[in-house]
């Protein structure tokens, strides 16, 4: 279910393992984290389109779904990750659960707007410049953002 547009795939229902210091949690990830047999479309059809489907989950992703988690889904960014607004003109923009009329902040609009509307228990996104941390404040949830590791994105 998706009652605020927040996902670009859904219902995906993947987990690897029943286990875990995550068991019995969902989450979702931003449209950039490689999903196995996902194309990650970065917020663009074209991008989606010219790209091929990950043959491996991002490293960041298997450690998750390793630890009992359940992936629900991709989530909507920004085109190409390059707003702070939350908004994509090709796939709309996720509905802001505390405040409809406003916009969720980006570029983690959908994660952050799914884990407001209750879609999962947490997500992941991307924070270079607060794309995180901002949809997370508008939309009234709790971020973590530049944390001093990294995380592969990409296989």
């Amino acid at each position: 279910m998706d009652n605020w547009n927040a996902f670009k795939k859904n219902n995906m229902n993947l987990s690897e393992s029943e286990e875990g210091s995550l068991k019995g949690m969902t989450f979702a990830v931003k449209d950039v984290f490689a999903v196995k047999g996902i194309v990650a479309g970065a917020g663009n059809p074209d991008w989606e389109r010219t790209h091929s489907s990950a043959t491996e989950h991002a490293f960041v992703v298997k450690r998750v779904l390793e630890e009992g988690a359940t992936l629900k889904g991709t989530t909507h960014t920004d085109e190409l990750m390059f707003s702070l607004n939350g908004e994509n003109i090709h796939y709309g923009t996720p509905l802001n659960p505390t405040s409809i009329d406003r916009i969720p902040g980006g570029s983690s609009s959908g994660s952050a707007v799914a884990v407001a509307g209750g879609e999962v228990d947490f997500a992941l996104g991307t924070d270079t410049g607060g794309s995180v941390r901002i949809p997370a404040s508008y939309c009234g949830v709790y971020a973590l953002g530049q944390l001093m590791i990294s995380f592969q994105l990409s296989v």
